[in-house]
């Protein structure tokens, strides 16, 4: 089957990622508690500036408007403390999306990083339709791509640009080797840009995730709105009961003899460990964790995702 972003679900193109933009008009986006909303874009949420409606107290961050302090309780605490109220106010929007070999990989319809490429892209001109500023980072194992955030057109084809040259450099044959790290290089540089008040989406399958991605995560999402978008491929979780398959991280190439019960134990207990871990990051961190499938067309489901998630937020 063929999506709008790619002829073949191996690669993407700026075109056909440009595309995207009529599909990504009718998502509606999650709220989280308190009065953030995610990829909501002029809404309500909790932003520098003399607004209607008191929010709460928070300590002083490098940025905030100086008649936002509260006077008596930095007298009282011996610490700068700003009062932060309910505006309607743009935010920039950050985009992290994953494009290592690690998610050159499909067993049905496409390449994890075709349906990551399509998520980003659905996000992008969600953002830019809601009047914010959309920009990002995409990443292999080798180069680190920035875009920053504007509110233009053209600056989201930039990024869709960017997207589709990083795609078509994956190559089972690539003789350049995983490097896992540079996934936590990736989300330092944004904890670095995105002090607060940013939108932070992460689209990524999280291979090679460290306890430092966890506290980036946590860094990130303490003043900041952060999404995680998963992207998996169902493989791992319906292994079939016979025969044996050849997989490639690159350079090397591996043989997984699927008739052996102890083999297939071994690669269903990775998976579910890993997916254990990935939710307890979800419930410790707060922060939306919504899982992406390869092997579904990218906008149906990234919509029915984060309308479930508005459901879930508003029956808490």
């Amino acid at each position: 089957m063929k999506t709008s972003a790619n002829m073949d679900g191996i690669y993407v193109t700026t075109e056909g990622l440009v595309t995207l933009e009529g599909r990504a008009r009718d998502l509606a986006f999650v709220q989280k508690a308190r009065s953030h909303q995610q990829l909501a874009g002029r809404m309500q949420s909790s932003m520098r500036g003399r607004g209607l409606t008191f929010e709460e107290l928070r300590n002083y961050l490098p940025g905030d408007d100086i008649r936002s302090i509260d006077w008596r309780v930095t007298a009282r605490t011996n610490r700068p403390v700003v009062r932060v109220y309910d505006e309607e106010k743009e935010r920039p929007a950050i985009l992290v999306v994953d494009q290592r070999i690690n998610m050159f990989f499909g067993s049905r319809l496409a390449m994890k990083s075709v349906t990551a490429a399509e998520a980003a892209m659905l996000c992008a001109w969600r953002i830019l339709g809601s009047g914010d500023r959309v920009g990002g980072f995409v990443f292999n194992d080798t180069d680190i791509d920035e875009v920053k955030p504007h509110r233009s057109r053209n600056a989201v084809i930039a990024f869709a640009d960017r997207l589709a040259k990083q795609n078509r450099k994956l190559s089972v044959t690539s003789a350049t080797p995983p490097a896992p790290e540079q996934f936590d290089v990736v989300l330092g540089t944004v904890a670095n840009i995105a002090h607060h008040d940013h939108l932070v989406v992460v689209i990524s399958d999280f291979d090679g995730h460290t306890a430092r991605t966890r506290d980036l995560l946590l860094k990130l999402s303490t003043h900041n709105d952060v999404i995680c978008l998963l992207v998996y491929d169902p493989f791992l979780l319906e292994l079939p009961k016979s025969g044996d398959i050849v997989v490639s991280g690159g350079r090397l190439q591996a043989e997984l003899a699927l008739r052996q019960s102890d083999v297939r134990r071994a690669i269903d207990r990775f998976a579910r460990n890993r997916g254990r871990e990935l939710r307890a990051w979800q419930r410790k961190l707060g922060l939306p964790m919504l899982p992406v499938s390869a092997a579904e067309e990218t906008a149906p489901q990234l919509r029915r995702l984060l309308e479930q998630s508005a459901w879930r937020q508003r029956r808490r």
